[in-house]
């Protein structure tokens, strides 16, 4: 049951990061339509930028994990933002 919470946890972190990154590209891209924006920001090197921006909305999951004593599943989107920081880290500095 826990690695079930645990594997939740994790998807609903990795999901959150992908819609604010939507979001973010909604928000602050530049373009005419989201595969355009991304393009944009690739090209400015802003992309890590926005991807942290998105990871704002796993602070919200985790609390309310945290409010509802699902700690585990909390954990879980703990883990996402650290893999989703890695991967700004490694797309930034390559």
């Amino acid at each position: 049951m826990k690695n079930k919470d645990l594997i939740i946890g994790i998807v609903i972190g990795l999901i959150a990061s992908v819609i604010g990154l939507t979001i973010s590209l909604l928000f602050f891209g530049t373009g005419d339509s989201l595969g355009n924006s991304l393009k944009i920001a690739i090209n400015q090197d802003v992309l890590t930028k926005l991807v942290s921006i998105g990871a704002l909305l796993n602070l919200g999951a985790f609390f309310l994990f945290l409010n509802i004593n699902k700690e585990t599943r909390a954990k879980g989107v703990l883990i996402a933002t650290i893999v989703v920081a890695l991967i700004t880290i490694i797309i930034r500095f390559t």
